[in-house]
């Protein structure tokens, strides 16, 4: 395995003008930058990565906490934050927690020197203040600098103006228990049924309940009449339309399911529209913030998703 004295004997010059070559440092000749690449090239010469780090008193690693209730979730943030990491030479250290203690002792651990920076995902409790080298993305109360917020109240109201343009005025919800996801999705709902001069059905939005199944359950032994229905993401868009079709209510015919994160991709399950947000893109977020913020607060930003409608589907 060639070294850094092999390259620095091939290009015929010094051990510290190949190290600034590499590290793209300004003040290097243009000939002996032109010699060390070609050496580089010629040995497949590999840089030591840790030794780097070392150099630079950065580990390059950056902790993942994921704290989402569903593999499915966390498997594509996984994959899109590790696929951008891997582009700016960052590795991604991984822990798994699902409660504030859980997230407490990770945050703990990954902050001993392992990791330049961590991030915690989909946390739908409450958490620990968060230091300068903490991130959330779509947290619970994320409404904090070094943040990423999902617009949870425009993914609603977009929701809501879809399904009456499809003449579904009479949209349940399946709200989450509490918190400010609660609110957000709860406020974009009214905005939209008040900008259609369609009455608040009290009855028709659950939330405070054990479980969303459990929430529909009642919504249906109650008699409720509605024709649409709003879910918090595509796993519970797949309960909904289970449930649904025991107490014969037909998806799409009687009852348009609307998935308000993630659209259902399974065989057998009927295709539901949904808001679907750019994983590519929040993980490049997450590559700027963590780059910008350099030890300081950056504030919060907002992620929109986007409506996705699956084909013939629009009535």
């Amino acid at each position: 395995m060639s070294t850094i004295n092999d390259v620095s004997r091939l290009a015929n010059v010094s051990k510290a003008t190949v190290s600034r070559v590499l590290s793209g440092s300004r003040g290097v000749k243009e000939e002996s930058r032109l010699a060390v690449m070609k050496a580089v090239e010629t040995l497949n010469y590999k840089p030591n990565v840790i030794a780097q780090f070392l150099t630079a008193q950065s580990t390059g690693c950056v902790g993942v906490i994921c704290a989402t209730e569903h593999i499915q979730q966390t498997t594509s943030y996984l994959f899109a934050l590790e696929k951008q990491f891997s582009q700016h030479q960052k590795h991604l250290l991984l822990r798994f927690a699902d409660n504030s203690v859980g997230v407490a002792n990770a945050v703990a651990e990954l902050a001993n020197g392992l990791c330049d920076a961590i991030i915690i995902i989909g946390a739908r409790f409450p958490l620990p203040s968060p230091d300068e080298n903490t991130i959330m993305i779509d947290c619970l109360e994320s409404s904090t600098p070094n943040s990423i917020l999902f617009d949870h109240s425009f993914a609603a109201e977009t929701a809501c103006h879809y399904l009456v343009s499809q003449g579904r005025r009479h949209i349940a919800l399946l709200n989450h228990a509490s918190g400010t996801v609660a609110e957000q999705t709860l406020l974009g709902y009214q905005r939209a049924l008040e900008n259609y001069l369609i009455p608040y059905n009290r009855s028709l939005v659950m939330g405070n309940v054990h479980s969303s199944s459990e929430a529909l359950q009642t919504l249906l032994n109650n008699g409720a009449q509605f024709n649409a229905l709003l879910v918090m993401d595509e796993i519970e868009a797949q309960k909904a339309i289970s449930l649904l079709h025991v107490f014969k209510r037909t998806v799409p015919d009687k009852v348009m399911v609307f998935s308000l994160d993630g659209s259902v991709q399974l065989p057998g399950i009927p295709a539901v529209p949904a808001i679907e947000y750019s994983l590519e893109t929040l993980a490049r977020k997450v590559v700027d913030l963590i780059d910008a913020r350099a030890g300081k607060h950056v504030n919060p930003q907002v992620f929109r998703g986007n409506l996705v409608v699956p084909h013939g589907l629009i009535e």
